[in-house]
């Protein structure tokens, strides 16, 4: 607080500012200035990813595209996101976008998952502004409602990346009421696209001070999850899958935002035991940097480590870019006398600063 408000300090976490506004009896929206920046000096690699959200030219192929082949194209990239395979998804964008913006109005659907595809890749590699830019590509030209749920969660997930709670709980909370669904008769495309914008509320809720409506929202995509009865991904959002675990790995997540380890570590060994079709996904992964952060709470470091260092082998490409896994491995680092070699080389390979 005093670094704060003597100026020392001109930024802090989100964890931190919601105790604040505990303590103040506010939203933690509230307390924020201004959304978090992008991080400098990463997005190199990613200049032909924006340049095409962009629309700026690109050389084009010999022959003409087709709906077939395009869509041949977008699956097989797709499939790459969730195995967190970021360089070779970034490596395809460019042209995938071109073509399918070549296709003109019959291929609306492929182009409005193909600009979510790239606006997610960008998120992942924090390149905000660029994914604002894919997001709202997507949603312009989404075919139907369900394709539109579909860049919304996503959108959702970028507002709350950077902070911007009160915004994602609103936004959320409208295509929520716009979707709901009878459990009764409804498709498990529509329990899906519902599910995810409920675990959207909850996500921002939980870390906007707004407990209650993120444990309704909670409840609901329980509901939501058991009606579809398994893990199930949409054909209008294939990437992305919902159901019961999604649901459990949101509780764990809520539980580290509230500052309760022992209840992530509690829901982790039932994780731990469930069904999955991605265990290499980004929200399984994103899952264990909570299991991390809550071993670091309760002193065990070096278990804290081993999820570190097990993350690192299964998605390097997706651990690079996680401020949290800096924030863990930051935590070590400050409590530890001594870095083992290990130790000194994960810190090297995320850019922690020490």
């Amino acid at each position: 607080m005093r670094k704060l408000e003597q100026g020392d300090r001109e930024d802090t976490r989100v964890e931190t500012l919601r105790k604040l506004a505990i303590a103040l009896r506010v939203t933690t929206a509230e307390l924020i200035t201004g959304p978090e920046p992008e991080e400098p000096g990463t997005g190199d690699q990613w200049t032909a990813v924006r340049d095409a959200i962009m629309g700026r030219p690109m050389p084009e192929p010999d022959e003409e595209p087709t709906v077939s082949g395009v869509e041949r194209a977008l699956h097989e990239v797709t499939l790459l996101y969730p195995q967190t395979r970021y360089a070779e998804v970034g490596e395809a964008i460019p042209a995938l976008l071109r073509d399918a913006d070549a296709l003109g109005s019959e291929g609306r659907a492929l182009q409005s998952r193909a600009y979510r595809l790239a606006g997610r890749l960008m998120v992942q590699t924090r390149q905000y502004g660029a994914a604002e830019t894919a997001f709202a590509r997507a949603v312009d030209i989404a075919p139907d409602r369900l394709d539109a749920a579909a860049v919304i969660n996503a959108r959702c997930w970028l507002l709350v990346r950077r902070g911007m709670m009160g915004e994602c709980v609103e936004l959320a909370a409208q295509w929520a009421d716009e979707m709901e669904p009878r459990l009764s008769r409804a498709t498990l495309a529509e329990l899906h696209a519902w599910g995810l914008l409920l675990l959207g509320i909850s996500a921002a809720a939980v870390r906007n001070n707004q407990p209650g409506e993120a444990e309704d929202a909670l409840r609901l995509a329980a509901a939501a999850s058991a009606a579809i009865g398994r893990e199930y991904a949409s054909p209008a959002d294939y990437e992305t899958t919902f159901g019961a675990l999604r649901v459990a790995m949101m509780r764990a997540e809520n539980a580290m935002v509230e500052d309760r380890p022992d209840r992530v570590l509690a829901i982790a060994e039932r994780v731990a035991h469930m069904p999955t079709q991605r265990p290499n996904s980004a929200s399984r992964n994103r899952h264990r940097l909570d299991v991390a952060k809550a071993h670091v709470r309760l002193r065990r470091y070096g278990d804290a480590f081993e999820v570190l260092q097990d993350i690192r082998r299964k998605a390097p490409e997706w651990i690079v870019n996680q401020r949290m896994a800096r924030d863990v491995m930051g935590d070590i680092v400050a409590r530890r006398r001594t870095l083992t070699p290990e130790m000194r080389e994960m810190a090297d390979f995320i850019r922690l600063e020490y």
